[in-house]
């Protein structure tokens, strides 16, 4: 059984930065993207930041300009570099791989984003 595990959420203040990350348990073949999502208290998940085999990356317009995501096939590892955080971007966020057969899922982070 393949496991996401993500780590590197906590509180931070408005204006600073985390970076999260995620590692596979095993190896997962024929990945197609990973990518990061988001869940504040109260709403839906919602997709954040994804980047394909070929490296193309994608972004919510609510984080283009201050979130950059990074992963290493090989590794089975995503990142996600968070600057300029704002309270909104206040959620748990998850780590997400797909394959050509399924989707995997991380058990979440939290990410706070107070004063």
């Amino acid at each position: 059984q393949v496991q996401l595990v993500e780590s590197g959420g906590g509180l931070v203040q408005p204006g600073g930065s985390l970076r999260l990350s995620c590692a596979a348990s095993r190896s997962i073949f024929s990945i197609n993207a990973m990518g990061w999502y988001r869940q504040a208290p109260g709403k839906e998940r919602e997709l954040v930041a994804t980047i394909s085999t070929g490296s193309s990356t994608s972004y919510a317009d609510a984080v283009k300009g201050r979130f950059t995501i990074s992963g290493d096939n090989a590794k089975n590892t995503v990142y996600l570099q968070m600057s300029g955080l704002k309270p909104e971007d206040t959620a748990v966020y998850y780590c997400n791989v797909e394959n050509r057969w399924r989707d995997y899922w991380g058990q979440g982070t939290q990410v706070t984003v107070s004063s």
